[in-house]
Formats: C-alpha cells, structure tokens, sequence
C-alpha cells in the first residue's frame, strides 16, 4: 500500500496555506483547543498535524496548551500574524489569570460570539434544530455584511469623487436600527430598538422592505435581486425581541473586513454548516466533506478564464473550495494579476439551488470566503428545458454533489431525453447537456448507479460513455457522508468524445469512517497522486470500454487485486443460524430465570 508523503514544509505556498489553516482553525475554537478536537475540525490526518503543529511552535505563533490530553492555544500577543496578508486577527490578546487558569476570550471572538448566539436561539420555540440556528444566524450575519459593503463603496466613491447612492435605505441600515452608535463608538442605548419594538420593526417593516428588491432590481445577478430572493423565503423565527437583541449585540462584535477576518470567520460558519449537515438524515444535501471536494477540484483543475458552474449549489462547498484553489495560483501557485483576480471575482462562478435555506447559506458562505456578488440564482435546475440550451449557456467545468433519493414531477421528466424519477440521473443528464465541448466535471453520485440494471440507468450509462470520456472513477467508502446512508461514487468525465478506458480507484482510508474518524486530505491523497497518469496499484486498475457488456453497460467496482472472495452464505443457512443463536440465548435465560 502506496503512503503518501508527509507535507512539504519547504514550499512557501505549503507554509502560508498550512498556517493560514491551522491558525484560522484555532483562532475560530476560541484560540485555545485540545489537539483532538482542532485536528477533527481541520480533518487533517495525525501526520500533518503533528509536521504542522511543531512548525509553528517552533516558530512561537502558538503554545503548549495546559489540557491534560495536550492542548495548543495562540501565542500571547501574536494574534495570529502569520495570516496571509499579514494582518492580525480581530480578537485582543489573551490574558492569563493570578492562579494562571484561562482567562475568558475577549468579547470579539468569533467562537464565543456564535455559541452565545447558539444559546440564545436554543430558548426560543421555533428555533428547535442546527438547521434553525444557522439559518437565522444567516440573515443577520447578511445584513450586517451588506453594511460593511456600502460603507466600503461609499468609501471608494469619495476617493473617485463621485457620489455613491446606498443599497438601503438609512432607516434600514445595519448600523440604524441594529446597532447605532454614540459618540465615542460605543452602542447607544437611547437609539437601539429592543423587546418587542425591535421584533415588531424586523417583522413588519424590515423583512417586507426588503423583500419588494426583488421587484424593483435591475437583474438576478445583482446584490438587491438576492436581498429581495433571501427576505421573501425567510422569516425571522425569534420571536423575543430580547433575545434578538442579545443576538444582535453578539454579532455586531464581529469585524467582516479584513482578510484574516473572514478567513477566521469562514471557518467557523463551515464548521455550523457541518454540524448542520450531520444533524439529519439528508446530511449530504447541505455538507460534502470539503477533504473530498478538495481533492475533486484537484483532479478537474479549473483554470483562470475557465467557468465554473454548480446546478445543485447547496452550501456552496464546491464553488468556495474552486475559488480557493483558483485564488492560490491553481496547480501551479501562478501569482494572479490583478486581470485574473477580476474574472475571477465577476465572471467564473454560477450556482444554482432550489432550497430557500440552502440558497441563503450558499451566498453567505461565498461572502464569507472571499466571493464578493455571488451568481447564485434561487431556481428549480431540473425544470429548464434542456432543448432550449444554448452555446452560451454552457460551461467548461461542472463540480457538483446532485440531491439523490428524491423524485421529480412527470411534467419536470418532460424536459430530459432520458425520463426517471431520481433526481440524480436528471441532474447527471443535465451536466453532460450543459459542458462545453471539451468541458470537464466532477461529480458525487450513488454507487448503485454504476449497475443498477433498470432502463433509465442503462440508457444514462450507454449515454455517457458515448458522449463523454468517463476517464476516471473514484468509489468513496460507506461513511463518507455522515447520516446519508448510501455510498458514493465520483465520476469524473469530459464531454466531446466517447470513453475508451475508465481508471477505477477504490478509496480504502484504514479505518471505519465516522463523526469521530472523518475523511482527512491525506486519506485522497494517494487518488490524486495516481489520477495524473492512471496508475495501476492494488487500489487502482483500468478497465477497457470493449470488455463492458453492450447489453447493461455494467460498471461496478470489482477490484481485480482484491483479496480471496467473500464466501456468501445461502438466506437458509444464516436464518438457521439465527435460530439456533435464539435456541441457546433461550436456553441461557431459562438457567438465569432459575437462580433468582
């Protein structure tokens, strides 16, 4: 078994993103953590945490933690300097107490301010689930955001000289009824709304101002388009205007300008979103692991100028991970001019989502990491009619993780060449229809539809392997997605000319996956390492097109290094052992019953 190599320290590029990471992390636990729980939420294997962890400890940016199961906390003073722009964090330093316990994180800290949130939510009825808190937390999160925004604007206008016409108006402004200040910048007590003045102003002139944006804006891809989309779906579910002010106090401690600031905060709100995610059975719908999408975005390898498109955006994972990669200089590390950071600010990324929640998620966490005026349109992808596309409607890579298990109307059906009820197989056709011709995508679906032997899967089957070279086939091992129930495959393909040979690689990370044992980066990076050149390994094998049966176009992962086959028990012999296990536990029972 091939163990991929330990993080390169060396490599300038490695250094910033490890550090930026790993501080971002910590910073966001409140910048102290036990070394298991900061490792969990990084979801970096022991090795890379470790190499990591004793870099900076060298380097003095963090310290030994006082927690018996070992524990790292941000070095006094520091506030995190090494983020890469080289701005400090917005969080005052930490302070010890006389008898050297911990002292209390300052009031600006980003983890603290959101489980305040959290607790204030948990007393309020119709705010019952991790899907509520992160929902509301949203909105507000938005609003306050979209201030900062026009104060940035109105900033750059008056350097221009010219005048700057607001968003909102001033009576609707974050810092009017929300959190007005006096004099020396403190909250001002006289002007803020509280009890049921404030939670009647946001009910009933708040949310229906600004839902009538999206009557009155000029196109979907504008900031007022959105704000209208977002304030017509939603509701404000705090219904005490006490609680919504603690809430409001908390939040508006939070600074969203600085790089370093939303990084921290990016971070935070992945991890609600995760928390989120797990918290039911569609876990899936709203959380990829970001180790997987990493690694999808590494294979695909989008590049400047390149669109970048998601029909299924849910939190918006995928897009978020691109810009990332794109940001960084991509493969390569290329430094971006300023051309490249505008494309790819304005003209790479689109999504789209059906889901009210998902939607309002998708466009915060975009802002949060770095994505300005996200192109997230709030639409039912499968009803557009797929004869109507266009050349222009198309892109060159498609990163998507498709709703499955759902079912879609008999009038939607209508619009694909192949009709099924299951979601994913609509979506699926969807992809191949919207690539450019040599467009490239990567894409999570149920491993069942690589067998499954109804008309519908092996029409979509035959369909894909004719139109697109299905190059490469990445089975993901049960547990990858935490309360989803199903395993998954990714499919990586590219659309212009048939598959003549499709590269299996079986993911086997070692262990039972779960909460406690995610997926990590270092369990992919064996995958991509191999991808490059399709290498063969007892992991890893290439099957020919001409050796599939023409009839199913079966491709189930059989790995032909696997060990000696499963002997497979008959339904008669396993209900005989039943039985009998029942026979002797009866038996056992019956000698207990009579010594008591």
């Amino acid at each position: 078994m091939t163990t991929a190599s330990a993080p390169d320290l060396t490599t300038p590029n490695s250094v910033d993103d490890l550090t930026d990471e790993f501080l971002g992390a910590l910073a966001a636990l409140g910048g102290s953590a036990g070394n298991g729980r900061l490792r969990e939420t990084l979801e970096w294997d022991e090795s890379t945490y470790e190499a990591v962890k004793a870099d900076l400890l060298s380097r003095r940016l963090i310290a030994p933690g006082r927690g018996r199961g070992g524990s790292v906390a941000l070095a006094d003073g520091s506030a995190v300097e090494a983020f890469g722009n080289g701005q400090a964090a917005s969080r005052a330093p930490r302070t010890r107490a006389p008898n050297g316990s911990r002292a209390a994180s300052a009031p600006s800290s980003f983890e603290q301010a959101f489980r305040a949130i959290d607790d204030c939510l948990r007393k309020e009825a119709g705010c019952g689930t991790e899907l509520d808190y992160t929902e509301q937390t949203s909105w507000l999160l938005f609003l306050k955001y979209l201030d900062g925004l026009e104060d940035d604007r109105a900033a750059v206008a008056a350097l221009e000289g010219r005048a700057y016409s607001p968003i909102l108006e001033e009576p609707y402004r974050w810092s009017r009824w929300a959190a007005p200040k006096n004099a020396s910048g403190q909250l001002d007590h006289h002007a803020s709304l509280t009890g049921d003045d404030l939670r009647d102003f946001v009910n009933v002139r708040l949310f229906p101002y600004l839902e009538r944006f999206k009557q009155s804006a000029s196109g979907p891809n504008t900031i007022e388009y959105k704000i209208g989309e977002i304030f017509g779906e939603l509701r404000n579910k705090i219904s005490s205007g006490y609680n919504l002010r603690e809430i409001i106090d908390g939040l508006d401690g939070l600074r969203l300008r600085s790089q370093a600031e939303k990084h921290e905060l990016s971070m935070l709100y992945e991890e609600k979103i995760k928390r989120m995610g797990n918290a039911g059975r569609n876990g899936g719908e709203y959380y990829t692991p970001r180790p997987l999408i990493r690694a999808i975005v590494q294979v695909v390898n989008p590049q400047i100028g390149e669109s970048v498109y998601d029909p299924a955006v849910g939190s918006a994972g995928f897009l978020c991970e691109a810009f990332e990669f794109m940001r960084k200089g991509g493969s390569t590390g290329a430094e971006l001019s300023t051309a490249d950071l505008d494309t790819l600010q304005n003209r790479t990324f689109t999504g789209k989502e059906k889901k009210s929640l998902a939607y309002v998620i998708a466009i915060m966490n975009m802002i949060l990491h770095g994505i300005e005026a996200p192109k997230v349109l709030h639409t039912n992808t499968l009803t557009e009619n797929l004869s109507d596309v266009q050349e222009r409607d198309r892109f060159d890579v498609i990163l998507a993780n498709p709703p499955f298990g759902g079912s879609e109307r008999k009038e939607v059906q209508q619009n694909f060449e192949i009709r099924t009820g299951e979601t994913a197989f609509l979506f699926l056709q969807h992809f191949i229809r919207l690539l450019r011709a040599g467009g490239r995508a990567g894409v999570v679906i149920k491993n069942t539809f690589l067998s499954n032997t109804d008309n519908a899967s092996v029409a979509l089957r035959q369909k894909l392997l004719s139109d697109c070279n299905l190059h490469t086939v990445l089975d993901c091992p049960a547990g990858t997605f935490q309360g989803a129930g199903v395993k998954t495959v990714v499919l990586f393909f590219e659309k212009g000319a048939p598959t003549r040979k499709v590269w299996f690689y079986q993911l086997d990370p070692g262990r039972n996956m779960g909460k406690t044992k995610p997926l990590n980066d270092r369990d992919l990076a064996e995958f991509v390492e191999l991808q490059q050149s399709f290498a063969d390994s007892p992991k890893s094998w290439s099957v020919d097109v001409d050796s599939i049966d023409l009839e199913s176009w079966d491709l189930s992962v059989k790995n032909p290094h696997g060990g000696e086959p499963v002997a497979r028990r008959s339904p008669q012999e396993i209900m005989n052992e039943i039985a009998a296990l029942d026979a002797k536990s009866t038996e056992v029972l019956g000698r207990i019953r009579a010594l008591v």
